[in-house]
């Protein structure tokens, strides 16, 4: 099984989704990791601010955060090798990494039709 790990910039809380002004983006990946993890997708997601050590203690991740800073996160691995970074992944790209199916998206019906 294909092993997912996201690496976050310094966030408030372990999504980001939290506090006045929301970042839509981090919305849309909350939701993103929530469908990822009902499917059966292995994902972990680590957050700077609240777990460093996830961070120091891959060699990988930390010779990636001392080359590009924070300013290069998230950093995404897909079993142990770099992904993306600079980006969070999208929904298509998370299904692909993992082998899921996405589903078909629906249409919704047009107003007065």
């Amino acid at each position: 099984m294909t092993q997912i790990q996201i690496f976050d910039p310094p966030l408030c809380c372990s999504t980001g989704v939290c506090g006045p002004e929301v970042d839509d983006r981090l919305v849309a990946f909350a939701a993103d990791v929530a469908w990822a993890l009902r499917a059966g997708v292995a994902l972990e997601r680590f957050n700077l601010a609240q777990q460093p050590t996830a961070f120091a203690e891959r060699p990988l991740v930390r010779e990636f955060l001392e080359a590009a800073g924070p300013e290069g996160l998230p950093l995404v691995l897909r079993d142990g090798v770099i992904a993306l970074s600079g980006r969070y992944p999208s929904r298509a790209e998370l299904a692909s990494w993992a082998g899921v199916t996405l589903p078909p998206a629906r249409s919704l019906p047009l107003a007065g039709g």
